[in-house]
């Protein structure tokens, strides 16, 4: 179950020729797909292109119409591989994975694809996660592109460009037998826009004649001595027919090229900003129309030397907005412009970030330096002298850092929970992290996890520390997307294989929580489309693991704190698997709140459980909060004022998990959480009890302060 569902939005990939689409970037890229043509499309969800994974599923049953088959793949190396099929067979084929995390896993698909070259058009869409706002190591893709010889697309992000940039991506790739990258950003992504539409075709060429037709050259095998036969093939026809339809279909740009003696240059996915810096310096409006010559290039890579060359003529200075380092066009113009011979000064990060993301303050900080420099604004004056100057503090000083958790009733919580209770019983693990949810452990208040080297190498990440003798088992722990992604080879049945004795802890919460929810094998909810409901603890005992426990609820933090210390104890060698189930409780609200508003608005019976804490019982000490770190547990005032302590309080936000409880029995704390149940459109019976309750609490409440009033002097 996806985090957000598409039903509504992908009827618009029904429109034809001529009309108007108004829609989000995502949708105009599947949209671009159906009308180029495509035949085939896979890939692996996550940010930012999570939501085109979404589209895809929403939209199968246009897919089916034009016969094009839809692949959700296990991982990115598995998409990539999939683009073979347009290795000897004029198939257009797409595939879509997150950045350099995801090219990372399918650099070994590409640079095979990327040697051997394409009669079909071959589309990786890579969904660039550089910045502020990125969840992973910032890398950008470009290195993947000149690595492999791979086009690289960046273009200006509004929708006319995004479209057009899918349909030349495909051309392109056909033209020069290479496949293409369209690098789409963050805000790429989900900008709103409109283009006009074209008719959805389907592929002239289909998959079933590709299978009924079987076609074999060797030639494109990577194989000596094709294989060096390969990069001159590159060099001497690849490249240049890249170069020549780059530059006859004008996919790069020039604005007001001959207007000034200086010029940016800059790639189109910091176009926008770049145009925005300018409109605030009065160079620009805010529909383009520049006072400053711009080259923007919608191809990252190559660099096509005539059009620098031609862009640069007669300029005394230019300066390149090129985010993140290295600088690889940076250094590409300086070298063109040197062996040209030109005299126009080449600027960038000297004037720029050396690394980091552009933002509208960075880049304006840049270009205004770089136009001061050339006299096309006055410096800025210096601020007035002031009798008292207040220096300004770091945000650090004066706010709290909110480094992110785990959800309101998160089920991966408690395993972390228990985690540190049997830390006080046997003393500190080594804990080999992974990517996803679980991730977050290593955070306040678990403090728990000493590496993550990647996704569903949590397992592998602890291999080497797995000591002879007697000695601590290491723990490691993977969620299920991971574990089918990448951890049921590389790290269960790479234990297996090489006598490992260490834990694995394995959280299956039903979904690939982390990138939006998505079903995976194990997943219990019917998938109309996938199959679902293969057994996790089949799998790890078909690789050859003995000792398998699976924990069905995590919740139960003592059943999860036995386990535990009994895999961390027990004589028994080997590798050992623990699987922690409980579903993804934003997954299980968003099934579950719709169907408790309607039945609310219908008027029937609806019981809402949640927890609260006794004030007058509570002693302050707040181990609940640093044994759970439930966001919905606070602190207020304590009601007593003979004590200063605050004492605990349970807000609204709380889904009724039942971990604070679960963690005060287990951990054996202070007896003051209590389990309530808010009825809504109660039965006239509960009314009726409701009523003697309170008449009798009220009587009681009565003469215990009679019987007060007894004592007061």
């Amino acid at each position: 179950m996806a985090e957000r569902s598409f039903v509504e939005e992908v009827k618009k990939l029904r429109q034809g020729a001529g009309e108007t689409f108004r829609g989000e970037g995502i949708l105009a890229v599947t949209k671009a797909l159906l009308e180029s043509g495509v035949a085939y499309v896979a890939g692996y969800q996550g940010a930012p292109i999570s939501h085109l994974m979404d589209v895809l599923a929403d939209a199968q049953d246009i897919l089916g119409e034009y016969g094009i088959r839809f692949e959700n793949s296990a991982s990115e190396a598995t998409a990539a591989a999939t683009l073979a099929a347009s290795v000897n067979y004029p198939l257009r084929g797409a595939v879509t994975f997150k950045a350099t995390v995801g090219t990372n896993v399918a650099s070994d698909a590409l640079a095979n694809l990327a040697s051997g070259g394409v009669t079909g058009g071959a589309l990786i869409i890579v969904g660039e996660d550089y910045g502020e706002g990125s969840s992973i190591m910032q890398e950008r893709s470009h290195a993947f592109a000149m690595k492999s010889q791979m086009w690289l697309l960046d273009p200006r992000p509004n929708l006319p460009s995004i479209v057009n940039a899918v349909k030349q991506g495909f051309e392109l790739s056909e033209a020069s037998n290479t496949p293409v990258m369209l690098q789409l950003r963050i805000r790429a992504c989900h900008v709103h826009g409109e283009f006009i539409t074209s008719e959805n075709r389907a592929s002239e060429f289909t998959v079933a004649d590709a299978v009924n037709n079987p076609k074999r050259d060797v030639d494109r095998i990577v194989l000596p001595p094709a294989s060096f036969l390969h990069e001159q093939e590159k060099v001497r026809h690849r490249w240049p027919a890249a170069i020549k339809f780059i530059q006859d279909r004008g996919l790069n740009e020039f604005f007001s090229e001959k207007k000034d003696e200086i010029g940016i240059v800059v790639q189109g996915g910091s176009y926008n900003t770049l145009i925005r810096i300018l409109e605030r310096l009065g160079l620009s409006d805010v529909y383009g129309k520049s006072r400053i010559p711009l080259y923007c290039m919608n191809v990252a890579y190559p660099v096509v030397d005539a059009e620098v060359r031609r862009f640069c003529e007669g300029k005394r200075a230019v300066l390149m907005i090129e985010e993140g380092q290295p600088n690889f066009i940076e250094k590409n113009i300086a070298a063109i412009l040197r062996q040209s011979g030109s005299n126009t000064a080449l600027h960038g990060k000297d004037m720029l970030p050396m690394a980091g993301e552009y933002s509208a303050a960075e880049m304006l900080k840049g270009v205004r330096t770089f136009l001061e420099k050339n006299g096309r604004l006055q410096p800025k004056p210096p601020p007035p002298a002031t009798p008292k100057v207040i220096p300004l503090q770091p945000l650090s000083a004066s706010v709290s850092p909110r480094p992110p958790g785990f959800c309101t009733g998160c089920p991966e919580r408690p395993i972390f929970t228990a985690m540190k209770l049997v830390e006080r019983e046997l003393g500190p693990h080594h804990v080999s992290a992974d990517i996803g949810c679980h991730l977050f452990s290593i955070l306040p208040p678990f403090n728990i996890g000493n590496t993550t080297m990647g996704y569903g190498l949590g397992g592998a990440g602890a291999a080497a520390l797995s000591a002879p003798g007697n000695h601590k088992r290491s723990i490691s722990v993977m969620g299920d997307g991971g574990f089918w992604h990448n951890g049921l080879t590389s790290g269960i049945a790479n234990g297996v294989f090489n006598k490992s004795d260490n834990l694995t802890i394995i959280v299956d919460n039903s979904y690939t929580s982390a990138t939006g929810g998505q079903d995976i094998l194990s997943s219990q909810a019917q998938n109309k489309s996938r199959s679902t409901g293969h057994a996790i603890e089949a799998a790890v005992r078909g690789v050859g693991v003995k000792w398998v426990k699976t924990q069905s609820s995590t919740y139960d933090v003592a059943g999860m704190r036995d386990v535990l210390r009994d895999a961390l104890t027990t004589t028994e060698q080997g590798p050992k698997v623990l699987i922690a189930q409980s579903e993804c409780m934003l997954n299980k609200q968003r099934r579950e709140k719709p169907q408790v508003r309607k039945a609310v608005a219908q008027g029937r019976r609806v019981v809402r459980e949640r927890f609260g804490v006794d004030s007058d019982t509570c002693t302050g000490d707040h181990s609940c909060i640093r044994l759970s770190g439930c966001p919905s547990l606070s602190i207020k005032s304590n009601p007593d004022p003979l004590r200063k302590d605050p004492v605990v309080t349970v807000l609204d936000s709380c889904v009724g998990c039942g971990l604070c409880g679960e963690v005060s029995h287990a951990a054996v704390l202070c007896p003051s959480f209590y389990k309530a149940q808010i009825t809504t459109h109660p039965s006239r019976w509960e009314r009726l009890r409701q009523r003697v309750r309170n008449a009798l609490i009220g009587h009681l409440q009565q003469r215990d302060a009679k019987a007060r009033q007894r004592y007061v002097f």
